[in-house]
């Protein structure tokens, strides 16, 4: 696929740690959840990461979908991802659950039904989670 925009972040310390947008923009500190054994320090975390960017994305392509049906959608619509952490069931290491939830105020529940189905298909989260994307690692 012909690839139109690439970044990087980078992080140090891992969930007590801070991640660093290549350009600067993105500059946070991670802490670890108390559900995690942390200690609930001021911070924000890889599935908050997570559901930010999901979320985004997926009101983007919601967005982007409508457009091509000639349907409006409102300013204040808003999608919430829940994102989870936990141990596998296989005991090999950590899975996420993930959920959305769709808000269009104002258009009607079929067409927001419609719309929300197609954009889970458009969304390129929605993808890379339906079909497991492998992942290059390489060590630098």
């Amino acid at each position: 696929m012909p690839i139109l925009y690439t970044t990087k972040a980078s992080a140090t310390g891992g969930r007590a740690g801070h991640a660093r947008s290549a350009d600067g923009v993105l500059d946070v500190n991670l802490t670890v959840p108390k559900e995690l054994g942390g200690d609930g320090a001021t911070g924000t975390n890889p599935e908050q990461l997570f559901a930010a960017g999901y979320s985004a994305c997926f009101l983007g392509a919601l967005k982007f979908v409508a457009g091509k049906e000639k349907v409006k959608i409102p300013d204040d619509a808003k999608v919430t991802a829940t994102v989870g952490i936990g141990p596998r069931e296989d005991g090999g290491g950590f899975g996420i659950e993930v959920s959305l939830s769709v808000d269009i105020p104002g258009v009607e529940r079929s067409i927001a039904e419609d719309l929300v189905a197609k954009a889970h298909i458009v969304c390129p989260y929605s993808h890379a989670m339906r079909t497991s994307t492998e992942v290059p690692v390489s060590v630098a």
